[in-house]
């Protein structure tokens, strides 16, 4: 009895050792690059595969069921038949919604900075401790983001530590020659992802992200008058949010990833709320006014 006990401990151990947290679908796509024999790319798509999905990005343990559902697409434009590569990333997570089959976007990011060093059977190597190599920075930087997304969706706050992480990346890559690492960079880029996301002038994006999913679309499975009526609410607070600051990364990836669905959202409510929405998004996030003015309809 206690060797079975034992066993099954160990087989918990081992299960809680192994358990991921991503489940990362990965493309590596190469339309402008000539030949035929593009086993590399092969190779590359699986060992990104490998190392965001072979990886432990948070501190607690994660069901299979709860991984979260994310895509890399790498689109490679440039290649010198060798070991550098130059292309574009797209980087998409979702989250569920509670008690029903939807999944809500929480990012859609395309990085064009995505320069790297890669030979065919290459392992990637990562560590918190130093820059090793811009693609294994690059994925490692997404995947905290992603994992920071998610958990400031299910509490308060709740992707600090995984933002701080993404920050320590930025940290180590200071040192390196690869543009999107740095503030003079570019006034959009992961540099300003971060600082944002650290920063306290978006801590109530951050709190809108919270109570829009837990206490809004997560209620909708139950009543979706009510959800939609605590959307309503919060939806104010939007306008308060800094979109002309240098550097207003995360304002720019709240809306890529959520003007659809917000008008999705307010497309079936009733016209007094629906103009609401609509003039208070029109105001918040003028760049997607078309989509928003749609609502009136």
């Amino acid at each position: 009895m206690k060797k079975l006990l034992l066993y099954i401990v160990l087989a918990l151990v081992g299960f809680r050792a192994t358990a991921q947290d991503l489940n990362a679908r990965v493309q590596v796509l190469s339309p402008k690059i000539q030949g035929s024999n593009k086993r590399v790319f092969q190779s590359l798509e699986t060992a990104m595969k490998d190392f965001l999905n072979g990886r432990k990005w948070s501190a607690d343990p994660i069901l299979p069921q709860e991984r979260i559902d994310c895509n890399f697409v790498l689109t490679v434009t440039n290649w010198d038949g060798g070991g550098n590569f130059s292309g574009e990333l797209q980087v998409q997570s979702s989250r569920p919604v509670y008690g029903s089959a939807y999944s809500s976007t929480l990012l859609n990011i395309n990085d064009k900075d995505v320069d790297f060093i890669y030979n065919e059977g290459q392992t990637i190597d990562y560590t918190d401790q130093s820059f090793q190599s811009n693609l294994s920075s690059i994925m490692a930087f997404y995947a905290y983001i992603i994992v920071g997304l998610d958990y400031d969706t299910f509490s308060l706050y709740g992707g600090s530590t995984y933002f701080a992480n993404a920050q320590t990346v930025i940290n180590n890559a200071q040192s390196s020659s690869y543009r999107g690492w740095k503030a003079f960079d570019s006034n959009i880029n992961r540099y300003w992802l971060s600082e944002n996301l650290g920063n306290k002038v978006y801590e109530p994006l951050r709190s809108f992200m919270y109570d829009y999913h837990r206490n809004g679309l997560d209620a909708m499975a139950d009543n979706v008058p009510k959800g939609r009526k605590e959307i309503s609410s919060i939806l104010p607070n939007l306008q308060q949010i800094d979109r002309q600051r240098v550097g207003a990364m995360f304002p720019l990836v709240f809306y890529t990833a959520k003007s659809d669905e917000l008008v999705s959202l307010f497309s079936k409510a009733d016209p007094q709320e629906r103009l609401q929405a609509m003039n208070i998004l029109l105001q918040a996030d003028p760049a997607n006014g078309t989509k928003y003015q749609t609502l009136q309809k």
